[in-house]
């Protein structure tokens, strides 16, 4: 006879435990109320615990990818590169977890798999894969953005008897490829970095093509001592910057067009920022690169120069070369020596535009009617992003509607943080946020600190309720996509947009106004009385 666990009473349940979670556990423990998190992992990391492949590393700048809202961790830790590796991050996600002593509040290995709302006693019931059950009045979502990984239903995959591998899952102990054929498929961002080292081990490496990658060499190296005392002397400044600018990263715009200066100039900017290794650095460089397709162009020529300066074969670094998309409609990747692999003798570029996959084998992959026998598969295929994490959960809200029937079309929220008929719930990072358009811990910090405050009054003046109106939720949306309609976005078929994912609804996941205006907007949304949601 089967025993059912009690109902465990809180006043805020949060799900996952990577940046977000940790910040926001520790932000509501402050304020006194109880809290139970729940996590899928065996502790803390979010992302960055499950992605562990080799050569997994962040792009976006050490001491940038980190937080700031507490004096005691910038003081007590110093990153050791100026790009930080996969093992780094972990350990200032545990670091951080243990300083703040959040981790007792969670439950490890505990998958999420119903939230229910009572619209009766205005309470969130969860229900886990391992049977407990937890009741509160606030429901916030912290699984992030990159967390679902996406397997296309490839034909025949359940045939091959070699090994198969995700990035997004990695083994913990690693995985040995020496004297092995190894197919790769997919050259995004956990491709172009996974691709070197596997071919360094393995006898030959295949790497399955559809999309060829704007990537950019990011000049990885050891932070110099002076760096670290630099930036932790003017975190004051960082802060201002990251609250102020679009990205949350620090960039000079020029004033002109990119088609105002003459070629020779812009290739001059171009060559300067790659010097820079940053993306934003190079995207940013002319105010017009993501709103104008001629002016895209030239960067993405620029691009191109690179890979033809690097790669060999004149033929291969064609086939590598990105014509499809303008230059950031999907995202721009950072790499170690990704193109210099195609130099290896070990190593071919299968196209899949030219010699498409028909299916899997015993043996291995058959594309363009050739059969590529292989021992292992590494599938460096993305994720289901953004909506994937949230959707991956049974969440419903009043009268029952599912979050999957209310997003049947395509996400609907208010400020990327709520949705009508979902009361209580908070989303961080959610879609019609910056989410994974910024500097994404600047996004996190702001979300969670707009939504502590926010729980904050609510208690303070005994609300039992809090939830978005619906003319808000698609007045907020229909301005994202208009938002969007004016960049290159839309170009992109990319996870940004939930092209990867078959029978996805097509739609910008992100707002694209920048994290500066999008904070602006959320602040005077809580100056003026919550300004689009119902209290009682």
């Amino acid at each position: 006879m089967g025993f059912e666990k009690t109902a465990e009473e809180f006043d805020a349940i949060v799900v996952g435990a990577g940046f977000s979670g940790i910040y926001m556990v520790h932000r509501l423990r402050e304020m006194g109320l109880t809290v139970r998190a729940f996590e899928a992992a065996e502790g803390v990391g979010g992302t960055w615990f499950w992605n562990r492949y080799p050569g997994a590393r962040c792009d976006c700048i050490s001491m940038e990818y980190a937080y700031t809202f507490s004096p005691e961790l910038i003081d007590e830790w110093e990153w050791t590169e100026r790009y930080p590796a996969q093992p780094e991050i972990l350990r200032y996600l545990n670091f951080a977890a243990d300083r703040l002593d959040v981790k007792k509040h969670f439950r490890f290995r505990t998958r999420v798999d119903s939230a229910r709302f009572d619209d009766h006693t205005d309470r969130w019931t969860v229900t886990t894969d391992s049977g407990d059950v937890a009741v509160a009045k606030y429901f916030v979502t912290a699984v992030g953005c990159l967390s679902t990984s996406q397997t296309p239903d490839f034909p025949g995959l359940a045939n091959f008897r070699g090994a198969t591998y995700h990035t997004a899952d990695w083994p913990s102990e690693g995985v040995d490829f020496t004297g092995k054929r190894v197919g790769v498929i997919g050259t995004g961002s956990s491709g172009v970095q996974v691709i070197p080292l596997v071919a360094e081990q393995a006898e030959k490496l295949t790497v399955f093509q559809r999309t060829p990658a704007f990537s950019l060499d990011c000049g990885n190296r050891p932070l110099t001592e002076d760096e670290k005392r630099e930036f932790k002397e003017n975190i004051e400044t960082f802060k201002a910057t990251s609250k102020t600018t679009p990205s949350g990263q620090y960039t000079d715009t020029l004033a002109v067009s990119a088609l105002d200066h003459s070629p020779e100039e812009r290739w001059a900017t171009y060559e300067e920022r790659w010097n820079r290794h940053r993306a934003i650095d190079l995207i940013a460089a002319y105010p017009d690169l993501f709103t104008n397709r001629e002016a895209n162009e030239t960067i993405a020529e620029f691009f191109r120069s690179k890979i033809r300066a690097v790669v060999q074969d004149p033929e291969l670094a064609e086939r590598l070369s990105p014509r499809t998309h303008p230059l950031g409609a999907k995202r721009i990747t950072l790499d170690t020596n990704y193109f210099q692999t195609y130099n290896r003798d070990n190593v071919e570029l299968v196209s899949l535009r030219e010699a498409p996959l028909e299916e899997f084998t015993d043996k291995g992959i058959r594309a363009g009617g050739v059969e590529h026998e292989l021992d292992a598969v590494v599938l460096a295929t993305g994720f289901d992003a953004i909506t994937g994490p949230l959707l991956k959960m049974d969440i419903s809200g009043v009268g029952g509607q599912t979050l999957q029937e209310k997003w049947q079309d395509g996400p609907v929220t208010y400020l990327g943080i709520a949705v009508d008929g979902f009361p209580n719930m908070f989303m961080l990072t959610g879609p019609g946020s910056p989410n994974v358009l910024t500097n994404v811990v600047c996004a996190i910090e702001q979300h969670v600190e707009w939504t502590a405050d926010c729980i904050e009054r609510l208690e303070e003046r005994g609300a039992r309720r809090f939830e978005a109106l619906e003319p808000y939720t698609h007045d907020w949306t229909d301005l994202n996509n208009e938002l969007a309609k004016g960049t290159l976005y839309p170009e992109g078929n990319s996870w940004y947009t939930g092209a990867n994912v078959p029978g996805k609804p097509q739609v910008i996941m992100s707002y694209v106004g920048g994290l500066n205006t999008y904070r602006e907007i959320c602040d005077d949304v809580a100056a003026d009385g919550y300004r689009g949601f119902a209290i009682k």
